[in-house]
C-alpha cells in the first residue's frame, strides 16, 4: 500500500503542475482579450472582477487545466489514505518543479541559477522526508476533530474571500497560501472521512469532514484562480505548496498519529524544513516576474532581494 500511495502522490504532483500552467495560461489569455476589447474589468484595488474570473473559467486552456486539477485531487486523495499526511502532501508539492519547468516553454518564464538552487533544495528535501517517513498510518482523531476541521475551513474561507475584495492585486501571495491550506484541508478530510470502508453513503454525507472537503475544494479553486490572475505562477505555486504541505503535515502529527521512523525524526525535520524554505525562496524570487502582458522588464538574476519589490520599468525603456 505504501508504494501505491507514493505512485498516486507522484501522479498528483504531475497533474497539479500541468493544471496550474494551463490555468495560468487561460487567465493570461482572458486578460489579454479583455484589454484588446477595451474592457476595464478590475476592482478598486486593481484585482479581477467576478465577471473576469467567470470568463476565465470558460477559457479552453483553463477548462483543460481544471480536468488535470481533478485528476490531481483524485491522486492526492488516494495517497492521503495510504501515506502519512506529511509524506503524501510533500510528494504532491513536487508540482512546484513541474510548474516551473512547463512555465518556461508555455508561459515564457525565465529561470535563473537561484531558482534552480531553490527547486533542487525542495526535491532533495522531499527525498529526505520520504526516507524518514514511517510506512504506516494511524487514526487517532475523535468526532470533535471533524467539526473543528469544518468550522476552521469556514472561517478561513470567509477571510480569504474578503481578502480578494480588500487586497486586489496586492494579495497574490496570500491567496496562493490560502488556496494551499484549502487543498491541504482536503487531504486531511479525505484521511479522516467516515463511510469509506465499508462504504456507507449516508454516513459519508453526514460527516462534517465531507463538508470540509466540499467547501475547501470550491473556495480553494476560486482563490487560486484569482491568484493566477494577479500573480506569477511560480511564486503562487511555491506558497501554495507550503500551505498544502505544512498544514496537513502538522495536523497529521498532532491529531492523527503520523510519525517518522524510529531514530529518523531529525531527518524528517530537516526534510520538512528544507522543502518549506526552498518553496519560500522560489516565492520570493518569482513573486515579481514578468506580468500577464509581458510589458515589464523581469528582474535580473542573483540572490539580492533589493529589486524584488520595487517598481520595474517597461520593456524597451532603456533602463538597466
Amino acid at each position: 500500500m505504501f508504494f501505491i500511495g507514493v505512485l498516486f502522490a507522484s501522479g498528483a504532483a504531475v497533474a497539479y503542475g500541468v493544471s496550474t500552467v494551463l490555468r495560468a495560461l487561460g487567465a493570461r489569455t482572458t486578460a489579454l482579450e479583455d484589454r484588446e476589447a477595451g474592457r476595464d474589468r478590475t476592482t478598486a484595488h486593481d484585482g479581477p472582477t467576478v465577471g473576469q474570473t467567470v470568463d476565465t473559467f470558460r477559457n479552453p486552456e483553463f477548462v483543460w487545466g481544471t480536468v488535470f486539477l481533478l485528476l490531481g485531487f483524485l491522486g492526492g486523495a488516494i495517497a492521503a489514505r495510504f501515506l502519512p499526511l506529511f509524506l503524501s502532501q510533500t510528494i504532491v508539492s513536487a508540482n512546484l518543479i513541474v510548474t516551473a519547468l512547463l512555465g518556461v516553454s508555455m508561459l515564457g518564464n525565465r529561470l535563473h541559477g537561484r531558482d534552480w538552487v531553490a527547486m533542487v533544495t525542495v526535491v532533495v528535501s522531499l527525498l529526505l522526508l520520504a526516507l524518514a517517513s514511517s510506512h504506516e498510518t494511524s487514526s487517532g482523531e475523535g468526532r470533535g476533530f471533524h467539526w473543528a476541521l469544518f468550522w476552521g475551513t469556514v472561517a478561513l474561507s470567509v477571510i480569504s474571500v474578503l481578502a480578494v475584495y480588500q487586497l486586489g492585486s496586492r494579495g497574490a501571495i496570500f491567496y496562493g497560501a490560502s488556496a494551499g491550506i484549502m487543498f491541504g484541508i482536503i487531504a486531511v478530510g479525505v484521511r479522516v472521512l467516515d463511510g469509506i470502508s465499508p462504504f456507507d453513503p449516508v454516513t459519508l454525507l453526514l460527516d462534517p469532514a465531507a463538508w470540509s472537503i466540499a467547501v475547501a475544494g470550491a473556495v480553494g479553486f476560486y482563490i487560486q484562480t484569482v491568484a493566477l490572475q494577479v500573480g506569477h505562477v511560480n511564486g503562487i505555486t511555491a506558497v501554495l505548496v507550503v500551505g498544502e504541505t505544512a498544514a496537513p503535515g502538522i495536523l497529521g502529527i498532532v491529531f492523527l498519529g503520523d510519525s517518522a521512523r524510529d531514530g529518523l525524526t531529525w531527518l524528517a525535520y530537516v526534510g520538512f524544513t528544507g522543502a518549506v524554505v526552498g518553496a519560500v525562496l522560489v516565492a520570493l524570487y518569482s513573486s515579481v516576474e514578468a506580468d500577464h502582458f509581458q510589458e515589464k522588464e523581469p528582474p535580473r538574476g542573483g540572490w539580492s532581494l533589493r529589486d524584488r519589490f520595487g517598481s520595474r520599468p517597461p520593456r524597451g525603456s532603456g533602463s538597466d
